[in-house]
């Protein structure tokens, strides 16, 4: 239970910088009716408790599982049973993402039906799972994570070349989509479980970060490929931005919960028949142990339910509503400094973001603290929003003039900073982008680009993800770089 009470407070202070964030907008440029405000505000509070019990569901269920999962794929001496399982894993999981379920949600809503949600959500848990697999080959093998990720990077530039435009951004936005508070979690626990197992502590340590940013891209690899095969040239999107909601103050909420309440039991489902068909070959866990992950599960679905309970009835259109309103007033140096305020915020309402800076303190000793990896990320996120909405604000800008430019720093970054924080440059990337991005900050950005008279809101609304995704890569391997040449410095002097 103490566990549990950490999580709420943890999810509080996440969440209410949000939450005041809009209040203030409200109170000052962009007022909002009351009735909508006070929905917004029960859904930030289903929100609040559903994350509360989704991590703490994640702690019981998902990590214990992640772990044991990742004992068994190093000791089964079987590589196609690492790629098999790790394939199925992969799948179930990201599947199981709430991000992955929002974007999914509203790529098929502004595209008008046209791309259907259980398909993209599909697609991407394919690429997740199989990108999951070749980065748990790497692991096995021992093979170079630079050589991995250039591979990677060449890729997913080759498809973005014959994807067409308006839907690069989309493609791009699923790197961050795919690594949120579910997956993000469980993925760094089965590589810590197959860390662990290692006999070299160095390649154990090094080991210990890359995974979710592989998985991350193998996400956009199911729907780069998708969009090659998909017609969308004319699709232009629209969102229908609700300033009056129709019906009494709770009827959304209760519009919401018998879809959400089906459709978060089937997410969760094949991942409990994994449980079940491991306990039976392979964990052999003891009923206490076996009872406590079944328990997390049941943690896990009430904070599912409650989660998009609270997204889909309140929460997430006041995004819509909040970018509309700032954008007709039509002063685009208040879009970008209102964009990378949120950008400032939204790092630090991330949970996965508190998981992996301090798992990176724990592994380095202290040595990296996690107020540093914060500010690095902060910065990153916040110069992403920002440049989102300039993107938008000026034709002629296109997603392609960051993402080639960045990734090309990145690539050579990976080659002048520590092994070690190649995988974490990537990881940061994906942990950056969560929930709370997915929800508020795309919708914040959709809401904007419908205001704006010129902008394409599939081609411009869409790429905001991308860009959390990208920056914190940038900055993460600029702070390895610093690390490193501190480490050298303070070696000489040792000497």
């Amino acid at each position: 239970m103490n566990n549990l009470q950490s999580k709420f407070k943890n999810v509080l202070v996440a969440v209410a910088p949000i939450v005041f964030f809009v209040l203030i907008l409200n109170q000052t440029i962009t007022p909002v009716p009351s009735k909508q405000i006070i929905q917004f505000v029960i859904g930030a509070s289903a929100i609040t408790v559903g994350l509360s019990f989704l991590l703490h569901g994640v702690d019981l269920a998902f990590i214990p599982l992640g772990n044991n999962m990742g004992i068994t794929l190093l000791t089964s001496n079987k590589l196609w049973f690492v790629i098999i399982v790790a394939i199925i894993i992969g799948f179930f999981i990201t599947f199981a993402e709430p991000s992955v379920q929002v974007l999914s949600i509203q790529i098929s809503s502004i595209t008008g039906g046209l791309m259907r949600t259980g398909l993209i959500r599909s697609l991407i848990a394919i690429g997740a799972g199989v990108m999951l697999s070749l980065g748990m080959v790497r692991i096995v093998k021992g093979f170079s994570m630079r050589v991995l990720m250039s591979a990677v990077l060449l890729i997913a530039f080759i498809l973005a070349y014959f994807t067409p435009s308006n839907m690069l951004a989309i493609d791009f936005d699923v790197i961050g989509a795919a690594t949120g508070m579910v997956t993000v979690p469980f993925i760094l626990s089965l590589t810590l479980g197959v860390s662990a197992m290692k006999k070299d502590s160095k390649a154990a340590k090094e080991d210990s970060f890359g995974l979710v940013g592989i998985t991350a891209f193998g996400a956009a690899f199911g729907i780069l490929i998708m969009t090659l095969f998909i017609r969308v040239e004319d699709v232009n999107g629209f969102i229908d931005v609700l300033h009056h909601s129709e019906g009494s103050l709770l009827t959304p909420f209760f519009i919401e919960m018998p879809s959400v309440a089906i459709d978060s039991l089937f997410t969760l489902l094949p991942i409990i028949l994994m449980l079940l068909v491991f306990q039976k070959f392979k964990f052999h866990l003891e009923k206490k142990t076996f009872y406590k992950i079944f328990t997390g599960f049941i943690y896990a679905y009430m904070g599912l339910f409650l989660f998009f309970v609270g997204v889909n009835a309140g929460f997430m259109n006041m995004g819509h509503i909040v970018g509309y309103g700032i954008a007709i007033l039509g002063n685009r140096l208040l879009i970008i400094s209102v964009g990378f305020i949120l950008g400032l915020l939204i790092v630090l309402t991330e949970p996965a973001v508190y998981v992996f800076t301090r798992q990176i303190e724990n592994i380095t000793n202290g040595y990296i603290r996690r107020k540093t990896v914060l500010l690095f990320l902060a910065i990153s996120v916040a110069f992403s929003v920002g440049l989102s909405m300039l993107r938008i604000v000026i034709p002629g800008i296109m997603l392609w003039h960051y993402l080639l430019p960045g990734y090309m720093a990145v690539a050579v970054l990976m080659f002048i900073t520590p092994k070690f924080f190649v995988g974490i440059g990537f990881d940061s990337g994906a942990v950056a982008a969560g929930p709370m991005t997915a929800t508020f900050v795309l919708a914040f950005t959709q809401g904007i680009s419908e205001s704006v008279e010129y902008s394409n809101i599939l081609a411009d609304s869409f790429g905001v993800i991308a860009m959390v995704t990208m920056m914190p890569i940038i900055a993460l391997q600029i702070l390895g770089f610093i690390y490193d040449i501190k480490l050298k410095r303070k070696e000489s002097r040792d000497k």
